[in-house]
């Protein structure tokens, strides 16, 4: 069990410094929503506006990208700690989802341009970035375990004596 520990505090570890790299390019990529400065606080200025879905678009393909490289180095480097990589994925890819969520959200890259028909005297500014599909949280994980998964089985399928049973 001992042996296992460390195989798993590596991978969250990496992953979740990966994640801040991951968090600075999501905010990056991303484009702001448009809001209005209202007295009732910040009003979203165009309902109809594609931005909040963008943001959510831009995540998802970060880090399932991110995720399907990490679960094909994890599964690389694995060396006899399969689960404890397996495992390592799966939480770190959670932890990665949080902090680029995090690290995304709190800092302001790239050009912010705001897009709205605004009426005179209303003030229109940037947003910041949010999810406004939860479940995208989870593509990170899914496809690190999905490629370990998947790369395992072939393996396991390619050194099994059971293949070919009649030679």
């Amino acid at each position: 069990m001992a042996r296992h520990v460390r195989p798993f505090a590596v991978t969250v570890l990496i992953l979740a410094a990966t994640a801040v790299l991951a968090g600075l390019l999501w905010s990056w990529l991303s484009p702001r929503a448009p809001y209005q400065i209202t007295e009732r606080g910040q009003v979203l200025a165009d309902p109809s506006t594609q931005s909040l879905i963008a943001a959510d678009g831009w995540f998802a393909v970060i880090t399932g990208v991110l995720g399907l490289v990490c679960g094909a180095v994890g599964w690389r480097l694995r060396r006899g700690h399969e689960l404890a990589v397996l495992v390592g994925l799966c939480a770190g890819g959670l932890l990665g989802a949080y902090i680029t969520l995090q690290v995304g959200s709190a800092f302001t890259l790239g050009v912010v341009t705001v897009e709205a028909s605004a009426q005179p005297g209303i003030t229109i500014v940037p947003g910041s970035l949010r999810l406004t599909a939860s479940g995208v949280r989870v593509a990170w994980p899914l496809c690190a375990v999905g490629v370990f998964g998947l790369l395992e089985g072939m393996n396991g399928y390619r050194e099994s004596p059971l293949r070919k049973p009649y030679t």
